[in-house]
């Protein structure tokens, strides 16, 4: 990966991580860094983070959503890199 080129990632979390305010932290981390995202609830009790941005500023997000909010607990972060797309709702949480 390119330091200064874009990139897309879908970031899934799971553990406690519902109903615990981390779509906010991850919005509000992603902003911090300079990364657009879209933080998803999931059916299955997972987060999905969909993030655009530089690749180191994402790897910094990913260390992030791995520490979670002070009442989530992350049991496991699986990352998928794609070429971006350009339509990521900037810090839209959705349901």
């Amino acid at each position: 990966m390119s330091s200064g080129e874009i990139e897309r990632a879908e970031i899934y979390i799971s553990g406690r991580v519902q109903g615990v305010g981390f779509r906010r932290f991850a919005r509000d981390a992603a902003k911090r860094l300079g990364v657009d995202c879209n933080p998803i609830n999931l059916r299955d009790g997972r987060v999905l983070v969909v993030a655009e941005g530089k690749y180191e500023a994402i790897e910094l997000l990913i260390n992030e959503l791995r520490k979670g909010p002070t009442f989530a607990e992350v049991d496991n972060v699986d990352v998928i890199f794609k070429e971006a797309s350009g339509n990521v709702n900037d810090f839209l949480i959705r349901p």
